[in-house]
């Protein structure tokens, strides 16, 4: 199938895309790496009057870093943040969940704020923000504003991006003393994932869990935190045991995807083996694991 016809424009600065998205309002739809809006459009899942194509204006890319603060611009390739030293180095659990994002050429194309904008349930990169608690920069003709990364992401497809916005940069705060791990269940490698799960530990001066952080996704419309079970790992020696005894306090009830290919019941089943494996990762990294 052929997309429905549509007016593409191609702006240069921030300005122009603000102008043009003022222009048409809910006509428009803007396009980043392509790697999700392309197949909506041809299968006529999305129909817009107009594309704005962000690929032309330099200052949406690029990853700086400053006093252990990252900023990542929306435009940044997956590839490039993937063979990234500072994100390697800095945001070791982005570089994880990157590894299981498509194929090297969807990879080379799609892009950070593109996959978070989309807000695929089953997308890595939302979930591994959520996890660093991330900063997103909105940014609109009326100026920019800053919104938490549990408070972008609304529904499935829906993030809290009004008419004429589009995210323009990620912060994220780095943290050079912590564990990170990344578990993921798919049909095959770079396929949507069925289950995923994703960790951070930070241990004390004493070898105990002084901070502990654990995300679960592909089972509801938005990335689930597992707080109770970060809360039982708080203060404790950190055992293989200790953290399949957590992992039980996940709350299975506020899983809620269920289809043919993937049932509720598998979902429920996986997550806990997941997300020991994703924490498993994370105090292994810190060289914390007790026996």
């Amino acid at each position: 199938m052929k997309p429905a016809p549509f007016d593409y424009f191609a702006p240069t600065t921030l300005e122009e895309v603000f102008e043009l998205l003022n222009r048409y309002g809910g006509d428009a739809r803007v396009i980043a790496g392509g790697q999700s809006l392309v197949p909506m459009l041809a299968l006529r899942l999305a129909r817009p009057e107009v594309v704005v194509d962000l690929n032309r204006v330099p200052s949406l890319s690029g990853i700086t870093e400053e006093d252990g603060v990252l900023r990542i611009g929306a435009m940044t390739r997956q590839a490039r943040a993937l063979a990234s030293d500072i994100i390697g180095t800095k945001l070791p659990l982005l570089h994880q969940g990157l590894l299981n994002v498509g194929h090297p050429p969807t990879r080379a194309r799609g892009t950070l704020g593109g996959s978070i904008s989309h807000a695929d349930p089953a997308a890595e990169t939302p979930m591994v923000m959520l996890a660093y608690g991330a900063k997103m920069v909105i940014a609109g003709s009326a100026g920019e504003r800053t919104v938490e990364a549990a408070e972008f992401t609304l529904d499935t497809f829906e993030t809290c991006l009004e008419d004429g916005e589009i995210l323009k940069e990620i912060i994220v705060e780095a943290s050079a003393d912590e564990g990170t791990g990344f578990s993921e269940l798919a049909r095959r490698r770079g396929d949507f994932a069925m289950v995923s799960a994703a960790a951070r530990i930070r241990l004390d001066a004493d070898g105990r869990c002084a901070e502990a952080h654990l995300m679960i996704g592909a089972v509801a419309p938005v990335p689930l935190r597992c707080d109770a079970v970060a809360d039982a790992l708080v203060g404790t020696q950190l055992t293989e045991r200790r953290i399949r005894d957590a992992v039980r306090l996940i709350d299975l009830n506020s899983f809620s995807f269920d289809n043919a290919e993937v049932s509720l019941a598998y979902r429920r089943h996986i997550a806990p083996t997941l997300a020991s494996r994703a924490l498993a990762q994370a105090v292994g990294r810190t060289g914390g694991l007790r026996t």
